[in-house]
């Protein structure tokens, strides 16, 4: 079976911010966790590879030992559809803090409220209230 999955290549904070993600987003969880044994390229027993439900989406994601020149653009970015106003407020504001907005909380027309913002790990996300 042919499956596309997000893969999110963090450069050491990939366990923090798949924990944030989990905890933040309704239908998260950690499905399971790989994690850079001695002698690997990794800090042992550090985050290496893990699979996760992020809003019931299954996203990889990856802690590279290796500095790359390239990070997280908002070309791609997370589309969260809340079903309150309360839900998007709380999603809103944990994952803007320390990050930054692209489009700040508010009415743009095309639903009741919208923001569009980068987290402190660079990922994009777009949280929606239709």
């Amino acid at each position: 079976m042919t499956k596309a999955t997000p893969f999110l290549m963090f450069e050491g904070r990939a366990e923090e911010a798949m924990t944030l993600y989990c905890e933040t987003i309704p239908d998260s969880r950690v499905l399971d966790v790989t994690r850079y044994g001695a002698g690997e390229d990794g800090a042992e027993g550090t985050l290496k590879l893990a699979r996760a439900l992020v809003g019931g989406a299954e996203v990889r994601i990856y802690n590279s030992p290796v500095h790359h020149a390239f990070t997280f653009t908002p070309s791609f970015s997370f589309f969260v559809d809340c079903s309150s106003g309360q839900e998007l407020e709380r999603i809103v504001d944990v994952l803007s803090k320390d990050g930054g907005f692209l489009m700040p909380p508010g009415n743009y027309g095309f639903s009741q409220r919208f923001a569009w913002l980068n987290d402190r790990f660079g990922v994009s996300w777009q949280v929606n209230l239709p």
